[in-house]
């Protein structure tokens, strides 16, 4: 049986430009080579990379945040989670980074539990999810917050309640549904001790150790 796989594949750009730059993003316009020869103009933002953090403590339970989200004008359960702004950082350091400003918690034991692309029709971030467990609060002082995530809310959910939240519609965030049903379905299948380690390689975002 042939493993289903997705493979590295570059199609030849014409042109490019970058109509716009932002703070952490931009926007990059290519012209690019269809397979019979033709040239279609390809419009697409480009992105860091982010992690996110899927927080489990011993009660089952995991931590969420609530936060506005401006673009769909609405307040989002998420778990924690941060963009690359490093490059070349080990995503480990910047999930355990992300744990701690956003949630004053660390992790005794962390897993990779999957990785994604957000929205690759359109963007070219890729997302690793990670499995923490073995939690405990965190030393030192709190992380300064501000803008929106100084309205946010903190919360711990029975894993079981978010999962029943995404299926019924009434949770949306793309790293929060990935997570809970990523490890709902591992869980089901026995897979939970297999998971990756958490410096495995992701070729979508190289890292130095």
């Amino acid at each position: 049986m042939t493993a289903i796989k997705d493979t590295p594949e570059h199609w030849e750009v014409r042109a490019t430009e970058t109509p716009f730059v932002g703070n952490k993003t931009s926007v990059r316009t290519d012209d690019v080579v269809m397979p019979d020869g033709s040239v279609a103009r390809r419009d697409y933002q480009v992105h860091p990379g982010s992690v996110a953090v899927l927080a489990l403590d011993d009660e089952d339970r995991v931590l969420v945040l609530k936060q506005y989200r401006h673009p769909v004008s609405m307040k989002l359960w998420e778990i924690p989670a941060g963009l690359l702004d490093v490059p070349g950082e080990n995503p480990l350091h910047a999930a355990q980074r992300e744990l701690y400003e956003e949630a004053h918690v660390k992790a005794e034991d962390w897993r990779v539990l999957t990785d994604v692309y957000t929205t690759p029709g359109g963007c070219s971030e890729a997302v690793r999810v990670f499995l923490a467990r073995g939690l405990s609060e965190a030393e030192g002082a709190r992380f300064e917050v501000e803008d929106e995530e100084a309205d946010m809310e903190l919360a711990r959910v029975p894993l079981a309640e978010l999962v029943a939240g995404v299926l019924g519609g009434d949770l949306h965030n793309n790293c929060l549904v990935v997570g809970v049903l990523s490890l709902s379905a591992a869980r089901a299948g026995g897979l939970v001790d297999g998971l990756r380690p958490a410096e495995a390689e992701w070729p979508a975002r190289p890292f130095d150790a």
